[in-house]
């Protein structure tokens, strides 16, 4: 028995001035990655493909892998990008001999030309194999479109934000392939959304609306429906089915699925006051935390988070944390290969002035981003290698590349050469700093924050910056989405 599993993982920000070539996927590896190289990376994670590979061991499958490849959120794969990522899998499925196909996707991937990439796979998958079944894993930022459901035979999405499951979903979508190859089920699925852009920072499941609405999946899931995801959207996305949708698998009942999905899409659509955040102004926010005695209380730098496109090297927050001078803070980070070489080369203990961050216009948001001088010690320099600890994605390698803390005497300020949304409290200790023993914690994060550092916040303060993970749907000028659709348009 040979299974096929791949991975092509990227979540788009149309509004994200951060290019996406092929390189990008090799997040610090010399290429993409594949074959034992890859299983080797990704087995025993929480990823999944790390679920695939589970559950391929223990059914005796032989696995191949022509791609193992993902990329932390920025603007449009070029054209050659996607093509030459789909071509890995297309070649593959192309030789032929596999009884099963096994998909760790996004869901929310827009090329140049292509605002639906994981469909335009899909369909040309099932051009060259219209039989194999093929499972799918999704982020639950998806934006579902047609395709992606109607060329699958099993979608599984995360219930959980920030994303600890991600292996459990691969796990989900991997054992019902596993039950179809041997006969016992035959899988159908029914989908659906709704108009509404949901808010990034009303979507964690530590609170409602999402909390419920993801516990209801599970219940049915425990009550032997095969797979049921609701996928919040990717609002930073302005492609034509951006937004909140439904996935209900059930082992042959098409009605059944339907009716879930109803409920589901409902539930969300009934409570969808409760998905728009409203966002305070900057130096209150500031002054408030200032106020608090007890840390680490964090401080969000949300507007410009990595982790959905963000450039990672606006200044705002940063400006005021320090014009307000609160003391005993870790900033993380700024990213700056420029300003990474610079510290690096003047050296460890070496005290330097540099024009940090504000490189990339934003012509998206129409508000600039300005370089910060700052002045203070380089404490560190390492090369950023680290591996996940936390919940999520653990044991998964991180690179951020050359790397260098720079102390101003009250900020510890990280620069780093590659995007990393800091979720996973290895971050900062392998920086040499320690979380617990700072006052403020200022992460360039939304909700993922959470896998590593809830535990430990005395308070978490939002702070409204400058960036293109803007929470302000009014800076965006959407154009592709469909309208009417909730909160751009009263409904």
């Amino acid at each position: 028995m040979r299974w096929l599993l791949a991975m092509i993982k990227h979540e788009t920000n149309t509004f994200s001035p951060v290019p996406t070539p092929l390189e990008r996927f090799f997040r610090g590896n010399p290429e993409v990655l594949a074959g034992d190289r890859a299983i080797k990376a990704y087995e025993n994670t929480d990823s999944g493909l790390g679920g695939y590979i589970e559950v391929a061991r223990r059914e005796g499958a032989e696995m191949v892998v022509p791609v193992a490849a993902e990329s932390w959120p920025s603007g449009p794969a070029s054209a050659e990008t996607h093509e030459r990522l789909c071509k890995l899998v297309l070649d593959e499925v192309q030789r032929g001999g596999y009884d099963a196909i096994l998909l760790d996707l996004h869901g929310a991937m827009v090329a140049e030309g292509v605002e639906d990439a994981e469909g335009d796979l899909l369909r040309r998958l099932r051009e060259i194999d219209p039989h194999t079944p093929v499972a799918v894993t999704l982020d639950m930022h998806a934006n579902i479109y047609d395709d992606i459901v109607k060329h699958a035979t099993v979608i599984t999405g995360f219930h959980t934000y920030p994303h600890v499951d991600i292996r459990a979903a691969g796990l989900r979508a991997a054992n019902v392939i596993a039950r179809t190859l041997k006969g016992e089920i035959k899988p159908v699925m029914s989908w659906a959304n709704k108009p509404m852009l949901p808010h990034i920072m009303c979507q964690g499941t530590h609170a409602a609306p999402n909390k419920p609405l993801q516990e209801r999946c599970k219940e049915l899931e425990a009550g032997g429906v095969l797979a049921a995801s609701v996928f919040v959207g990717f609002p930073h996305a302005d492609i034509r089915e951006a937004g909140l949708s439904a996935v209900v698998c059930t082992d042959g009942n098409l009605a059944q699925a339907q009716r879930h999905r109803d409920e589901l899409l409902d539930q969300a659509w009934n409570g969808r006051a409760d998905w728009v955040f409203h966002p305070e102004p900057l130096a209150p926010t500031i002054a408030r935390a200032k106020a608090i005695e007890q840390g680490p209380v964090v401080l969000l730098d949300h507007y410009d988070n990595t982790g959905s496109g963000g450039t990672m090297d606006t200044t705002a927050v940063l400006a005021e944390v320090l014009r307000q001078e609160l003391e005993n803070v870790v900033f993380y980070a700024i990213c700056d290969p420029q300003a990474a070489l610079d510290a690096a080369a003047a050296g460890v203990g070496q005290t330097i002035t540099i024009q940090l961050g504000g490189k990339l216009a934003m012509p998206a948001i129409k508000e600039p981003s300005e370089p910060l001088e700052v002045t203070g010690r380089v404490k560190l320099v390492f090369d950023g290698v680290y591996l996940n600890r936390g919940p999520m994605y653990r044991g998964v390698r991180n690179d951020t590349g050359l790397t260098v803390v720079i102390d101003t005497g009250r900020v510890e300020i990280v620069v780093v050469s590659r995007h990393q949304e800091p979720f996973d409290i290895n971050c900062l200790l392998s920086a040499g700093i320690d979380p617990l023993q700072k006052r403020y914690v200022v992460l360039k994060s939304r909700v993922h924050w959470r896998a590593g550092f809830s535990d430990m916040a005395t308070q978490v303060i939002e702070c409204t910056g400058v960036g293109v993970t803007t929470s302000d749907y009014g800076q965006l000028d959407f154009k592709h989405v469909r309208r009417p659709i909730y909160p751009l348009d009263p409904m």
